[in-house]
């Protein structure tokens, strides 16, 4: 290939790559409006064509966000996947007036201001690409916590790679996965609503990454400081199974994290939280059940997280 040619081509994949139109989705409870302020700023500060911005406030009065964001007062705090759907529909039926949507936590923030332009770049450069997780990182430290590494081989965060799951606040997703595979979980309030998308969007055929190199800025914290995150994290991994896996999976996935969730000793308080939300798992309906195809239970299991983990 000559010189010429490839810069023209290199010319035509800068242009595909400025044509391509990102969204974000920012939900926010009131309460934290610096940072709120701060993470709008950056996403402003991106280079390339603006990145369109959603706000939408979960049960309190709508911030002071700039003019031009679109934004939503919502009567009630719908949770993390609800007040994400709305933001989603913020830009369209199933966010199609946008070629991808991110979600940002209202606490963080994008230190650098390539990452719209990384984002499109991935999106454009490889079409069965359908979610991107950004690595989190604490603004003080530079530290990634393990957990946010969404894979199990987590020990350098710095190494991009073909993930099977994603972080919810710091990642986005094509809206096309949206029409094919359904938005999140509403009914989840919060824990696992990216993972049940995730083999949704795996089960459609699309592709999710991690990249390292894209970065969120986000204070490092625990889950476990909400004061539900037990209970969730039991009743939701319950209707994950139930939702997603072929009949023969779900008592393997479940029994693997009940051992699991045992070697981790939690406290009195937390198991009997985790014991309950186990239960209403089980006697609540889990909404449509669309187990993934046995092809893809594959696919989960070469990128080394087949789903019994």
């Amino acid at each position: 290939m000559s010189a010429a040619t490839t810069a023209s081509n290199s010319g035509e994949d800068a242009t595909a790559a400025d044509e391509f139109k990102l969204g974000a989705v920012i939900i926010t409870m009131g309460n934290r409006p610096a940072e709120l302020a701060a993470l709008i700023d950056s996403v402003l500060a991106q280079e390339g064509p603006a990145v369109e911005l959603a706000v939408v406030s979960q049960g309190v009065p709508m911030p002071p966000v700039p003019a031009g964001v679109r934004t939503v007062e919502l009567p009630e705090n719908l949770g993390i996947p609800g007040g994400r759907n709305v933001g989603i529909e913020l830009f369209g039926p199933n966010g199609r007036d946008v070629d991808a949507v991110l979600f940002l936590d209202d606490d963080g923030s994008l230190p650098r201001t390539d990452s719209a332009r990384l984002l499109r770049e991935a999106f454009t450069a490889d079409p069965e690409l359908g979610i991107v997780s950004f690595r989190i990182a604490d603004p003080q430290t530079g530290h990634t916590q393990r957990r946010h590494v969404p894979r199990l081989r987590a020990s350098d965060p710095l190494k991009s790679s073909r993930v099977t799951t994603f972080l919810g606040g710091a990642s986005a997703v094509r809206s096309t996965v949206f029409e094919q595979a359904g938005q999140l979980p509403a009914e989840f309030f919060y824990a696992h609503e990216e993972t049940d998308l995730a083999w949704r969007a795996l089960d459609a055929g699309w592709s999710i990454d991690y990249r390292a190199d894209i970065v969120l800025h986000h204070p490092t914290t625990s889950p476990a400081r909400h004061a539900a995150y037990f209970h969730n994290v039991a009743r939701n991994r319950v209707w994950l199974a139930r939702r997603n896996l072929p009949a023969p999976l779900v008592p393997l996935y479940l029994c693997t994290w009940i051992l699991l969730t045992l070697v981790r000793r939690p406290s009195g308080e937390a198991w009997k939280a985790w014991r309950e939300g186990f239960r209403e798992g089980w006697r609540t309906p889990a909404a449509e059940r669309r187990p993934m195809r046995w092809r893809t239970v594959w696919r989960l299991t070469r990128l080394g997280r087949p789903p019994v983990i």
